[in-house]
């Protein structure tokens, strides 16, 4: 298996809770990730299935939450046909605000021609994250 990891992060003027509670609402993930849509559970063990698309074009990404410490931090697995691997959110106290960091390690299919095609996805991938995050701060001190 070839495996690449992509991280991107944020800083919020809202205090962790917040950020948290905003970021783990699934029905609002499209209000702050571009292009996608989520819903799923609270607790470790539980599924989350987020569509990632547009129109017709996109994508099932199901997942099975690994982790959850209640206003700090959710894992995940990607279970789907797409994508696959493991990732992570976690908010951090900073001050009267928080930081948020989205980390993904993620399986890259077709061997060398995926780590190849992930040369040209990889920072379009961080560059996504790192917008969705900024959203997600800023909806957050709304």
């Amino acid at each position: 298996m070839s495996y690449v990891a992509v991280h991107a992060e944020a800083v919020s003027g809202a205090p962790a809770e917040r950020v948290f509670d905003v970021l783990t609402d699934w029905p609002r993930h499209a209000e702050w990730m571009p292009f996608t849509s989520a819903e799923g559970g609270d607790k470790a063990g539980d599924e989350l299935r987020a569509r990632t698309g547009i129109g017709p074009v996109g994508f099932l990404d199901t997942m099975i939450i690994t982790d959850w410490r209640d206003g700090r931090r959710v894992a995940v697995r990607h279970t789907g046909r797409v994508v696959r691997g493991e990732a992570w959110f976690e908010v951090v106290p900073e001050g009267s605000g928080s930081r948020i960091i989205w980390a993904e390690r993620v399986d890259l299919p077709l061997g060398p021609l995926g780590r190849a095609g992930w040369l040209a996805a990889g920072p379009v991938v961080r560059a996504f994250m790192t917008l969705g995050l900024r959203r997600l701060a800023a909806l957050s001190q709304a």
